[in-house]
């Protein structure tokens, strides 16, 4: 059944506000993707943070031109469109969404925002490949750690081989 005007009205608001409030978005085109492939999917998608929904291409083109985003990326788009966005992490998205791509040839990726600015779908690719956010910084501490436990170390060391030169002293006599 179509929807009213005030329906899509809602959905174009929406959908304008995933858009400006999330950290990145990945835009993906799709067709005859199976039921089954496809809750799993969403399933993933819910369980790391991200809004997926499948888009009209003018609702999207609307929301588009109201963000100041290229519309003509839409005009170029065959097929289904979805849209997953993360509030939280820019590159959350493309990950899950590479990781799908992978097991289901049906799906491929059509672009993204990130710092709202579009980029291709090669530059999609190449984001879903770098460490997530919660990875980063973790080698980040680590990197810090590092040096402040190596001297710790050898200030521990230090203290070791001054009570090992005690203990032998005093089973000297």
């Amino acid at each position: 059944m179509p929807k009213s005007r005030q329906q899509k009205k809602e959905v174009l608001d929406n959908l304008i506000k995933s858009l400006r409030n999330g950290k990145g978005a990945v835009l993906t085109v799709f067709s005859g993707l199976k039921v089954q492939s496809d809750r799993v999917f969403r399933s993933k998608l819910y369980e790391e943070g991200i809004e997926y929904s499948v888009v009209k291409k003018t609702l999207l083109k609307k929301a588009f031109r109201e963000l100041g985003y290229p519309e003509d990326k839409i005009d170029n788009l065959k097929g289904n469109v979805s849209l997953a966005v993360s509030a939280k992490d820019e590159v959350a998205p493309a990950k899950v969404l590479d990781s799908f791509i992978k097991d289901n040839q049906m799906v491929s990726f059509a672009g993204g925002i990130l710092e709202n600015q579009w980029i291709a779908a090669d530059k999609v690719k190449a984001l879903a490949k770098l460490p997530g956010r919660d990875e980063l910084i973790a080698k980040t501490v680590s990197a810090i750690k590092a040096p402040i436990t190596g001297f710790v170390n050898v200030l521990a060391g230090n203290l070791r081989g001054l009570i090992n030169v005690l203990k032998a002293v005093q089973n000297r006599q």
